[in-house]
């Protein structure tokens, strides 16, 4: 019988820690809907392990949430209770574990001791950013003890780099999105030497979209979000150049406010989202970034307001 993998494991400290969750943040992909691409992984993943389940999980916070998953019913567990949790503490290596119930860190995990589920085997490949920050995982898992092949293990290392470029190129898409919006946007240069006005970039984010589809359904859903976007737009003075757009992903309001009635419409916006999502049960972040001069690159004054949505996150983390 193969024997469990020798790894290190130690827990990341705090610092580590907050840096590893603001870069599954920057990527907006937990709590966002199902999509193709990802359904293929797991598709691939178990096919080629000759596994039941395989799953790519995103280790947030204090839950593990699955983007994609196959033969696993629920869409997120206790990160207190992750595998996964673990094989991200090894970002340049596998975790394989041949046989959970003799291994003495999963042995009372609740998922494979029977009283949430009879995992034996798991196998998962950490997937990791450019900066080195291991995020989540692409996983397979089988009921009876096993072990990988060699191909088998490189192919799920290979499907770990294919999800990372998939979520990457998700972050690009995001980011031409918004720039190309705010450039249109964004006050012209004039044909005198003296630079642009300023202007006041907002995003307004929807937390957990996946979680409010489930509750509302998706007709529904997609009724809330064409009338929080008439309540943003009644907000801003289309006449003053004031813009409003809304993305999708996440779903996110991306607003230009122009002049100098733009701190008066941002508190307008503030006061909205707060009261709407008290209406409607959900959250809403609202960020900004505010230039004193319109010659500053529209990929900056995102790139600033990305930073606050950031921030705003963590914020909360620390008050939870």
């Amino acid at each position: 019988m193969p024997t469990t993998q020798d790894h290190v494991i130690a827990i990341p400290d705090t610092q580590d820690e907050a840096a590893r969750q603001r870069a599954l943040d920057a990527y907006h992909a937990v709590d966002s809907l199902a999509e193709a691409a990802y359904d293929d992984i797991v598709r691939v993943a178990a096919a080629v392990c000759n596994t039941p389940t395989a799953l790519v999980t995103l280790i947030d916070r204090n839950r593990q949430w699955f983007k994609a998953r196959l033969g696993f019913d629920e869409a997120q567990t206790p990160r207190n209770v992750a595998v996964c949790d673990h094989a991200i503490r090894t970002p340049g290596q596998l975790l394989e574990v041949p046989d959970l119930h003799a291994d003495p860190r999963f042995a009372t995990n609740p998922y494979v001791d029977g009283r949430l589920g009879a995992a034996r085997f798991y196998a998962g490949a950490p997937l990791v950013t450019a900066e080195g920050a291991a995020i989540g995982t692409v996983c397979v898992v089988d009921e009876h003890p096993r072990a990988l092949s060699g191909l088998q293990r490189d192919a799920l290392a290979a499907l770990a780099r294919l999800t990372i470029a998939l979520l990457d190129g998700r972050v690009r898409d995001r980011i031409l999105a918004h720039e190309s919006f705010i450039a249109a946007a964004a006050p012209a240069v004039g044909e005198t030497s003296a630079p642009p006005p300023g202007y006041t970039l907002a995003l307004v984010e929807l937390q957990d979209h996946a979680g409010v589809v489930a509750r509302l359904g998706e007709r529904t859903t997609e009724k809330l979000l064409l009338q929080l976007e008439e309540v943003f737009g009644q907000c801003v003075d289309a006449s003053s150049g004031d813009a409003i757009n809304r993305s999708g992903g996440n779903v996110e309001y991306v607003i230009v406010l122009h002049g100098a009635g733009a701190d008066a419409t941002l508190a307008r916006l503030r006061e909205v989202a707060a009261s709407e999502g008290r209406t409607h049960g959900i959250r809403l972040l609202v960020a900004t970034a505010a230039t004193a001069q319109g010659d500053e690159s529209p990929h900056a004054v995102f790139l600033r307001a990305e930073e606050d949505l950031l921030d705003q996150k963590q914020s909360q983390d620390l008050a939870a």
